[in-house]
């Protein structure tokens, strides 16, 4: 099978009607495209078996994770590349999966399926790798299925995390700044992770002795920050176990355990209300739309008349029919079981339908961008402990997953808010600033 990359150059620029943007090298040592550019590594005829059988997004999740397709160059410049190959894009186009299955019912792209199918050989479809998580049954979002789609994504081991996320342990969206001199800003990841952390410490109003309720409150370190440098009494809650062993160590050797508690808890088990603030942190993205108007409601009634919520999360772009809205099957398989994204707009809506007052939205987006290529830098730095640590597989999940979310924030594909909203008593005294973001000045030490 002399020359399988130009074979299968020529056939995916019939099927795209497009120059195909990157290099092939195929199983048999041929090479095809533009030279220079970067290389889609195709090590295995048994990769094409898996795009045949699960066109789009999947079959290629399936082919990468496997180890049966790489990339030789820039990853970031490959998967822009790739993009509108592999991802709908925002506004129109459909999915790649339609393009190719029109494509198909074209007779001429028939004749070079068949072509396809001769190079890909044994008609069998391959096994989804062991990292996929298989189809799950029963509704979304029930406490057992939320736990064990968190499981999934945070139970593979504290030490895999740290090598990824550094020091802080924190696993959202840093705070960065200029890094010029005292005060400008934060340089390093460890620095953002910080600044992030005070910033929202500072938005809550936290002081002394006021109570503080972290939900997704991951390895500790938000609750941490707010106990040591603002005083507070926490609780953290979270739904792996692994993430709170960690956190509950990491307090005690603080010298906190008589301020800090950790829950293995869902946010809709909570019944010893109330707080005076709550942070949610990275974490309603795993809410999901048929609970989003649940989630709000319960947040309200746990804080006091007065107190503060911090809603910080991801967010999509709107589309034009909302109700046809998915997940990204590789993010549904591979990274995040039933993860649900929403516009900005929703989740404001909702939080007021909930009864909340919203007073300050913070946009990040360029923010999360960095900081992902920060955790993908440890990563590749890391890489064989990485893969010693969880699988080859978990570890190509997310290098694939951090790399290809980084260009979706710097493409406005993504964004990332912060929402400051208040239980407003009666009264009408909200008890914030007369100017947005003259938050009370950094804590002393911090």
């Amino acid at each position: 099978m002399a020359d399988a990359a130009g074979r299968l150059t020529k056939l995916a620029e019939e099927v795209l009607g497009a120059p195909l943007p990157v290099r092939i090298r195929a199983w048999d040592r041929s090479e095809s495209g533009p030279p220079g550019a970067p290389t889609l590594v195709i090590r295995h005829r048994r990769a094409l078996r898996r795009m045949l059988f699960k066109p789009g997004e999947l079959g290629l999740a399936r082919a990468w994770v496997a180890g049966d397709l790489d990339i030789e160059g820039d990853l970031y410049a490959a998967l822009d590349l790739l993009a509108g190959l592999i991802w709908e894009r925002p506004g129109g186009g459909g999915s790649p999966r339609a393009a190719v299955l029109r494509a198909l019912a074209r007779p001429e792209i028939r004749a070079a399926a068949r072509e396809l199918l001769v190079l890909a050989g044994a008609p069998v479809p391959p096994a989804p790798p062991v990292e996929e998580v298989r189809r799950r049954r029963g509704p979304l979002h029930t406490l057992r299925r939320d736990k064990a789609a968190i499981s999934h994504h945070y139970d593979v081991g504290n030490d895999f995390y740290a090598l990824v996320l550094g020091p802080s342990m924190v696993y959202s969206c840093a705070y960065w700044g200029t890094g010029e001199g005292a005060g400008a800003g934060a340089f390093t990841l460890e620095e953002a992770q910080h600044d992030k952390l005070d910033l929202i410490c500072r938005k809550l109003g936290l002081r002394e002795g006021q109570r503080l309720l972290d939900v997704g409150c991951g390895w500790g370190s938000m609750v941490l920050h707010a106990a040591r440098e603002y005083g507070v009494r926490a609780v953290g809650i979270t739904l792996s176990e692994e993430q709170a062993t960690f956190a509950r160590k990491r307090i005690a050797e603080a010298g906190l355990a008589d301020r800090i508690e950790i829950r293995v808890q869902d946010y809709r088990e909570i019944h010893d209300e109330p707080f005076d603030a709550i942070s949610s942190i990275g974490m309603a993205e795993h809410v999901g739309r048929t609970r989003y108007a649940e989630y709000a409601d319960a947040l309200y009634s746990l804080l006091k008349p007065g107190g503060l919520l911090l809603n910080h999360q991801i967010a999509r772009r709107p589309v034009v029919d909302e109700e046809s809205y998915r997940v990204d099957e590789f993010i549904d398989r591979y990274v995040f079981p039933d993860g649900e994204l929403a516009p900005l707009g929703r989740t404001v809506g909702q939080l007021e339908d909930a009864g909340f007052e919203v007073r300050d939205v913070e946009a990040i987006r360029e923010h999360y961008a960095l900081t992902l290529r920060r955790w993908v830098a440890n990563l590749e730095e890391h890489w064989d402990r990485a893969a010693r640590l969880t699988s080859p597989g978990r570890a190509r999940v997310w290098r694939l997953y951090m790399a290809a979310c980084a260009l979706s924030f710097e493409r406005n594909r993504l964004g990332v808010n912060q929402v400051l909203a208040v239980r407003t008593p009666e009264t009408g005294d909200a008890g914030q600033p007369l100017r947005a973001r003259t938050w009370p000045p950094v804590a002393p030490g911090a």
